[in-house]
């Protein structure tokens, strides 16, 4: 059993850091033996930077898919997703329930669970519209990253080592600002109405400045599934506390 990680707009799978090797760790014993756990790139991002990303989300869950299939790993999958891969994530199992065994989404949101203003708060427009300004900016980079990391992270304890290597990221495999923008406008765009037919659990932080947590509580009471709050994490939740996600989905993988 292949467990997936997607990652959210313009992040790659180095983003993960050492996450998936931590998730392997974590899961029940039985599951350790056959189980491998792998992050993916969607179109216009790492591997694939220089291929124009879709603009619909449905588009980026088919290149997921071919990818697993070239790597000659069949379904079905438990896949982990974040923001904008936990769109291609719902989306993928929605259309293709066969192929998803497990669904874990963090600190997501779509329409019609979450207006505007809540998929993203505006007191985040001003800096992300200064980021973009500046997007293709090399000698800006260090500086994009840090107001990335302000807005995403809550735990700062290792930021100087973030930014560097999230940086060194963006300069080994830059995301151009049209695919930046396909996939946001991509994601802004993406309804869902009906919930997957897999186990899905919802993982949110009570401090995400980037999304409102309620977009996240109020998916998990449509789609009634279980849901985990953290207090204190912010966007990124597995940057903040990878321990804790393990533990919620290990624990959500022995009982259920």
């Amino acid at each position: 059993m292949s467990w997936v990680l997607l990652r959210g707009l313009t992040r790659e799978a180095r983003h993960w850091g050492d996450f998936a090797d931590q998730l392997a760790r974590a899961l029940p014993g039985s599951a350790q033996e056959t189980t491998q756990v792998l992050a993916l790139d969607l179109p216009g991002n790492g591997a694939f930077h220089q291929e124009a990303s879709p603009t619909t989300v449905t588009a980026m869950a088919d290149f997921a898919r071919a990818q697993l299939l070239a790597r000659g790993l069949p379904p079905p999958y438990r896949i982990v997703a974040m923001s904008l891969g936990g769109m291609v994530a719902a989306d993928w199992a929605l259309r293709h329930p066969q192929e998803v065994d497990r669904l874990v989404l963090v600190n997501t949101s779509m329409r019609p669970l979450g207006s505007v203003t809540e998929r993203l708060r505006p007191g985040n427009w001003l800096p992300l519209a200064l980021v973009a300004a500046r997007w293709n900016n090399a000698t800006h980079a260090a500086r994009a990253e840090h107001t990335i990391h302000r807005l995403t992270c809550n735990r700062a304890t290792q930021e100087d080592a973030d930014i560097a290597a999230w940086t060194q990221i963006r300069k080994d495999a830059p995301v151009s600002a049209a695919n930046a923008w396909r996939q946001l406008k991509a994601a802004a765009a993406f309804t869902m109405t009906a919930p997957p037919p897999c186990p899905t659990l919802v993982l949110s932080s009570a401090a995400d400045h980037l999304v409102h947590p309620r977009c996240s509580a109020r998916l998990a009471d449509a789609w009634q599934v279980a849901h985990h709050i953290h207090p204190w994490a912010g966007h990124d939740l597995p940057h903040d506390d990878a321990d804790w996600v393990c533990r919620r989905i290990a624990d959500w993988v022995e009982v259920s």
